[in-house]
């Protein structure tokens, strides 16, 4: 049987009044900004206390778009006849974007976590050489990374924790050993030096 002529069209009418009822679900960006999943990889950002300027980022860096520059500096003896120690300074740290494959090698290996993905997204640029993030916008994009998630209640302790809780633990306990010892030779030296009985 031949199909009826405009068939096809009234199918398609039927399926736009069905939808015309239904709630939209189109994001109205950039006017609603979009919810994104905790773990989005957007930019990275930089935490620059943490970076000891050890180059495993830019060496480990598949597209070499990490740019690390420092310096040398003497420090002090922290103690008088102590031998002065040098480290290295951080002078410049960008990344080129333009390059940047987000990957999340340099955040994996950097072995001090001074690297993090942040969502942020909106850092477009009508000149591809102003992709070129220097270190201080990497560090306002550090503000926008997420708290990470709260750990399972059946898991097991990290052993980091633990170690420093026992560690804690024994400090504390050899205090209140410290502590006790001294308030028994107070109270020693306290009854030795109060007079005898026949001493008045």
């Amino acid at each position: 049987m031949p199909p009826i002529p405009g068939s096809g069209l009234a199918k398609g009418l039927a399926v736009t009044l069905r939808t015309m009822t239904r709630k939209t679900v189109t994001a109205q960006y950039p006017d609603v900004q979009p919810e994104l999943p905790p773990r989005t990889r957007g930019v990275i950002g930089l935490f620059e206390e943490n970076c000891t300027v050890c180059m495993l980022c830019a060496r480990e860096c598949p597209d070499w778009c990490i740019y690390i520059d420092s310096h040398k500096e003497t420090v002090p003896a922290a103690a008088p006849g102590g031998r002065e120690r040098s480290r290295n300074v951080l002078d410049r740290f960008a990344i080129d974007f333009s390059l940047c494959m987000y990957c999340g090698i340099c955040i994996e290996v950097c072995p001090f976590d001074a690297l993090f993905w942040s969502p942020e997204f909106e850092y477009a640029e009508t000149d591809i050489h102003e992709l070129t993030h220097e270190r201080d916008k990497l560090r306002e994009w550090m503000w926008t990374v997420p708290a990470p998630p709260a750990l399972d209640a059946a898991a097991e302790e990290p052993k980091e924790i633990a170690a420093a809780r026992k560690a804690a633990e024994k400090l504390a306990a050899q205090q209140a050993t410290e502590a006790a010892t001294e308030a028994e030779a107070t109270e020693a030296e306290a009854s030795k030096a109060e007079p005898g009985e026949g001493e008045q």
